[in-house]
């Protein structure tokens, strides 16, 4: 008897706190994208159109049972969902040239600041209104990206200019991010993320037809990290993040998926011989600190 009480209550406790086991998993996952792209060594949009590929194979059988459930689907919502994904291919094509120019860290917290541009976005195009506390935030982050970018402009330009590409990047994410919220007014979050998706492969194929980059002829490492990073960052991050938002309230995911850039830059201490110095350090803080507060208005 007492046995079987015991076996309750450790289900009873796995189940509670699973989905926070699965949240941090699937924010290591995600923050480790940066470190298989520079590992794959590979040209930015043949890294992000493998990467595309392999995630909407692996959910094509999945998300057609689930259109055939949500029947009929509304087609304009499916327009916009598709329409999103050339804003996120251009994103991830330009992130993963950041990643490959300036630092993990520098890439992955400069993206983020997507954050920011999305309030903005819903400002002008739809009409929200903005607290105060948000320009306080975005001012805290403009200059810790100030100081982040006026450091690598000063010492290594090469540097600067990957900040500068991850920041556009994450402008293009937001307003991915803004179109695909209209699209899951009449649509799922799983179809809208697979029609976007599949939008996101074709472009990223035509970016590298139109670039002439080869899709083939790399080496058996080069495939080997592209998968890992599909299935690692794409497929089980991702889906790990969704079922946390489920299951736990905004105000623990947030603050959990701004651990993405610190996990990031601490793990390319070792696996990527990048170092922080004590500019990126106090940078980086502000720029966290600005998103965190805008976060907290959003």
């Amino acid at each position: 008897m007492d046995g079987t009480l015991r076996v309750a209550k450790l289900s009873s406790s796995l189940r509670r706190y699973l989905p926070y086991l699965i949240l941090v998993g699937g924010v290591v996952g995600t923050s480790m994208s940066s470190i298989f792209i520079r590992w794959a060594n590979a040209p930015a949009p043949v890294v992000g159109f493998y990467r595309m590929l392999i995630a909407i194979a692996i959910f094509a059988l999945p998300v057609t049972r689930q259109i055939q459930r949500e029947m009929p689907v509304s087609r304009k919502h499916l327009k916009l969902a598709a329409f999103s994904g050339i804003f996120f291919a251009i994103s991830t094509a330009l992130w993963n040239a950041s990643v490959l120019v300036t630092s993990a860290a520098n890439a992955t917290l400069l993206a983020n600041i997507s954050v920011i541009w999305v309030g903005l976005g819903a400002m002008f195009f739809f009409g929200e209104k903005l607290r105060s506390r948000f320009w306080g935030g975005i001012s805290v982050a403009l200059i810790g990206m100030a100081i982040i970018f006026g450091q690598d402009f000063l010492t290594h330009p090469t540097l600067g200019w990957g900040d500068l590409l991850a920041l556009i990047a994450g402008i293009f994410y937001a307003i991915f991010f803004l179109i695909s919220k209209r699209a899951r007014e009449q649509t799922s979050a799983f179809v809208g993320w697979w029609v976007s998706s599949l939008v996101s492969t074709l472009t990223l194929l035509a970016l590298c037809v139109a670039l002439q980059t080869p899709l083939g002829g790399y080496s058996l490492q080069t495939y080997l990290n592209i998968a890992t990073l599909a299935l690692v960052t794409q497929v089980l991050g991702m889906l790990s993040i969704n079922y946390a938002m489920g299951h736990l309230p905004v105000a623990i995911i947030s603050p959990a998926l701004l651990l993405q850039p610190v996990i990031a830059a601490v793990l390319a201490i070792p696996l990527l011989g990048q170092p922080l110095g004590a500019t990126q350090i106090i940078g980086g803080v502000l720029v966290l600190g600005g998103i965190g507060i805008v976060n907290r208005t959003s």
